[in-house]
């Protein structure tokens, strides 16, 4: 059974684009699961180059933003929300829309023949791919479903990566996987060291898939989500501090929880940060620098970036 889904969306013109969706990013009421913008009507500017591919992305165009929500948002809560962006870009807000989206599962739809990913020491793949897992690879079996995170992203492989070379290095034991989604990230820690791993994440169905995830791939045992906002969860407080943590969620969220994160960290412990958009990673940075997290090293894949913070 899949969990229904609302979708918000609305035309301006490119240059606001951005402002708006910081806006609906940010906002906590009503808090949006995912924030997008799709081209509306082309522009007239020539092709750029940007950090993934030739688009034509300069002024002038007119972009659709979507905004996901698991309730049906309140018409007037977004017009509050976004009065003053339209006061600040001088840009309005056109078109507007609320509507239901189908009652389908739409990561399991967009996911459909998909290949195994290499991340690393890590192997992910379907049950249909079980029979392509190199030998020398940590295998992890993940099927496509409600929640996200199955390491076809960026973001989720640039995780996996990084969780990787830590294992050479020196391997948490004490590991907080923040914003779980599959437990992608918490089952590779667990199958990688055979220690225990705390996951959360604001979604219900996210803590039940990563269980099923977890019991899959034979660390249940070793895994234990709880659903948690932020740091909100007494669990997340009673375990630290931890000596790794993994966040692959957006990157204002993750400024929110800039305070948490150094709080929560041990000395010399490992902060991994997805969810970033290369225009979002000083913002992102400073954040956590203002908590005394220093950047060790980045991996940018595309548009998006991972970092990795030392406590």
């Amino acid at each position: 059974m899949t969990t229904p889904l609302w979708k918000f969306s609305f035309i301006v013109p490119y240059e606001a684009a951005e402002a708006f969706s910081e806006a609906l990013e940010a906002a906590f009421a009503p808090e949006a699961l995912a924030v997008s913008t799709v081209e509306a009507e082309p522009g007239n500017a020539p092709l750029v180059k940007t950090a993934s591919d030739w688009n034509e992305v300069e002024a002038h165009g007119r972009w659709r933003v979507e905004c996901l929500y698991a309730e049906e948002p309140d018409e007037a809560a977004l017009r509050t929300l976004l009065a003053p962006v339209e006061g600040e870009t001088g840009a309005a807000a056109e078109d507007w829309r609320i509507e239901p989206l189908p009652d389908t599962d739409w990561v399991a739809k967009s996911l459909e023949g998909l290949a195994p990913v290499r991340a690393g020491r890590f192997f992910v793949y379907g049950r249909h791919d079980a029979d392509k897992v190199p030998a020398a690879a940590i295998p992890m079996e993940v099927e496509a479903n409600q929640a996200f995170g199955t390491g076809h992203h960026a973001t989720t492989a640039g995780c996996l990566e990084y969780i990787s070379e830590l294992l050479d290095e020196r391997p948490p034991v004490n590991a907080l996987d923040i914003g779980t989604g599959t437990g992608l990230l918490a089952i590779a820690i667990a199958k990688a060291t055979h220690r225990a791993v705390l996951a959360s994440d604001i979604d219900p169905v996210a803590v039940e898939v990563t269980r099923r995830n977890a019991r899959a791939n034979g660390v249940g045992p070793w895994i234990k989500a709880v659903t948690a906002a932020g740091f909100t969860h007494p669990a997340l407080a009673a375990g630290a501090p931890y000596d790794l943590i993994v966040a692959n969620i957006l990157a204002r969220p993750l400024v929110r929880l800039a305070p948490a994160f150094g709080r929560h960290l041990a000395a010399g412990g490992t902060l991994i940060l997805s969810g970033i958009l290369r225009t979002q990673e000083n913002m992102v940075a400073s954040a956590m620098a203002m908590q005394g997290l220093r950047l060790v090293s980045r991996k940018p894949k595309g548009d998006w970036v991972t970092l990795r913070m030392r406590g």
